[in-house]
């Protein structure tokens, strides 16, 4: 039985921590795991910066905020693909998730590798939203910076308290979507707005799009619906992040949907 389902919120220590330390114990962790994040996100920053001015051509001509997106999104596509497969992988293939009972509630269940996943991705994102500060509005307007405080919201109360792990990768299945979004920017920078590959690239963002962050999120709340029993037994906020929390996501998600569908069109009304 997991060690979560025993917990009596109101008592006065939290997985065997004196509840005085919980805060402090909270911030080494998570101020440990953003570091080690950071740090590797500025490897794989420096990597792309000299990938690009060895091979490709056009890079030395983009302005400096430019080749600075143009590293960042190499950063936030290998997030991308690394939560996606973990994701897909924890939900569908390992057992963590079964339908066993024996297993205990869906809400309570986390391992391991489940919370060093969401560590990754706190961290990420803290170091994506620090950028879109430091650059505003260059990389994002408030849209952007309301998703990512969301997410990292979501993200860190998961990892921390391990409630609600299972609701967290359902979401984080619709990261599938940014490789494609990050390509398009791509071939928009290098000047190959009207070949083949830009039009292919959104008739895929739309259907990638439409699948990951629309119908997902549908099931999303239709699970939510019939395990609300278990959902009842969280804490109030981890009930908010739960209920509230997607449907501002999916509502940012159909914003941005609208706005892919009227480009894709226009981009194929072109063609013809």
């Amino acid at each position: 039985m997991n060690i979560l389902m025993s917990i009596n919120y109101s008592s006065v220590s939290w997985r065997g921590i004196p509840k005085a330390n919980v805060l402090q114990w909270l911030t080494k962790r998570g101020r440990t795991r953003a570091r080690q994040i950071v740090v590797e996100n500025s490897l794989v920053y420096d990597l792309s910066q000299l990938i690009s001015v060895l091979y490709i051509k056009s890079y030395s001509d983009l302005s400096r905020v430019q080749q600075f997106e143009w590293n960042n999104r190499a950063i936030s596509t290998l997030h991308a693909i690394f939560i996606t497969i973990m994701s897909l992988y924890l939900i569908f293939c390992s057992d963590l998730y079964a339908d066993d009972q024996q297993l205990g509630l869906l809400i309570y269940r986390h391992s391991t590798i489940s919370t060093f996943v969401l560590g990754v991705s706190v961290g990420y994102f803290l170091s994506d939203i620090g950028m879109i500060f430091w650059f505003f509005p260059s990389l994002g307007g408030m849209e952007y910076v309301l998703h990512h405080l969301l997410s990292m919201s979501a993200l860190a109360y998961a990892m921390f308290t391990g409630l609600g792990q299972l609701y967290v990768y359902m979401v984080l299945i619709s990261e599938t979507t940014t490789p494609g979004i990050n390509l398009r920017w791509y071939l928009d920078v290098v000047g190959l707005k009207r070949s083949k590959a830009y039009v292919v690239n959104g008739v895929a963002i739309f259907f990638t799009w439409l699948v990951a962050r629309i119908i997902l999120f549908m099931y999303f709340f239709y699970h939510v619906s019939v395990h609300y029993d278990q959902i009842k037994q969280l804490p109030g906020f981890g009930r908010f992040l739960i209920l509230v929390v997607p449907l501002i996501i999916s509502s940012l998600n159909l914003m941005w949907f609208w706005k892919i569908t009227m480009g894709m069109l226009k981009t194929l009304a072109k063609r013809h």
